[in-house]
């Protein structure tokens, strides 16, 4: 029996010995590998060390790239946004703007019209101001085209006439619809009458 446990015993300490034999021998494998990843870990110093003008060049252009590209992202962005704000109420504003020519018509009805109405005429007016003023602090604006040249990106020409005398061809004569502005953007083309 004692005989049997040093023949373990003695098995148990080959098999450290052998285990013990194999984690060196695995080392020793590794090694060589740890060795080839320097080796590529030193390729790029050695490629910086050939031509390091040429990479710090070239690093700096990519930088100042992205540097310029950001820079025009953050203005665009910024200018869409405040482009947004400015015209957010265009739609609204454009849904009121026959309420403002439905005044104008019913003060020059009320005004041509026989017999007293004054008080008619006053409370239209009133109306009237107080939208427009309204619609003025948003940003709306009304142009002022008679006289004026016919020009196409504000007017649009509906009918032509024979003008009075030659100062007055190609010029508007009547305006048939009034155009507005909105914070600089035409919002409504005014509809105009010109002369030839």
């Amino acid at each position: 029996m004692k005989d049997q446990k040093k023949e373990k015993c003695h098995d148990e300490s080959e098999v450290q010995e052998k285990t013990a034999s194999g984690a060196e021998q695995e080392q020793i494998v590794n090694e060589p590998r740890n060795n080839e990843s320097e080796e590529k870990k030193d390729e790029p110093v050695t490629e910086l060390k050939d031509n390091p003008e040429e990479k710090i060049a070239s690093l700096n252009d990519k930088y100042l790239r992205l540097a310029a590209e950001f820079d025009n992202y953050r203005r665009r962005t910024a200018k869409e946004r405040l482009d947004l704000v400015l015209t957010a109420a265009e739609d609204t504003i454009k849904g009121l703007l026959p309420v403002l020519d439905d005044c104008e018509r019913a003060i020059d009805v009320l005004k041509s019209a026989e017999g007293d109405h004054k008080a008619a005429i006053e409370g239209t007016e009133l109306i009237y101001n107080k939208l427009y003023t309204y619609l003025e602090s948003k940003g709306l604006k009304k142009m002022e085209v008679k006289g004026k040249e016919l020009d196409t990106d504000f007017h649009e020409a509906v009918a032509q006439f024979p003008a009075p005398d030659k100062k007055h061809r190609n010029k508007i004569i009547d305006v048939a619809q009034h155009g507005y502005t909105l914070n600089g953007k035409v919002i409504r083309f005014a509809k105009v009458v010109v002369g030839i």
